[in-house]
């Protein structure tokens, strides 16, 4: 079952912490904005994931509100059966060119088989706070 995940409303980076997303996910609003729809929409269409997850972490950074600039994506798929790790962030990069090109600055990849991903804790890490572009 493909289970989409959406995090426009996301405000707390703790929820990354959840084992389980199904009961969050049953609460939350459909909607979503329009980079991270497009996001969305590719990657379900080439890489038919079994699971995928797509986080907008922009709010954890200097962007104006409800921004679509930094985003973590989690997919699983069985495309990703004998491809490296390198490989897989590539096809996922050339899958979102476009976005990339016109305002995603920031795009963080776990791209797992399903295998790996039902073997694994299922956990996606928070990522950490912005130090502002400049290392501080």
């Amino acid at each position: 079952m493909l289970k989409l995940l959406n995090t426009n409303q996301i405000k707390s980076r703790s929820f990354l912490k959840f084992k389980s997303v199904t009961r969050i996910l049953a609460s939350m609003s459909t909607t979503s904005g329009l980079i991270e729809q497009s996001i969305r929409d590719k990657l379900v269409k080439i890489l038919s994931p079994s699971h995928i997850e797509i986080i907008n972490e922009s709010y954890m950074h200097n962007v104006p509100k409800n921004s679509e600039t930094h985003f973590k994506v989690l997919v699983v798929s069985n495309k990703f059966k004998d491809i490296t790790l390198i490989k897989r962030h590539r096809l996922v990069n050339d899958i979102l060119k476009e976005e990339l090109q016109n305002g995603v600055h920031a795009l963080s990849i776990m791209a797992k088989t399903p295998e790996q991903w039902e073997s694994s804790n299922k956990v996606i890490e928070s990522s950490p706070n912005c130090r502002g572009g400049f290392g501080k």
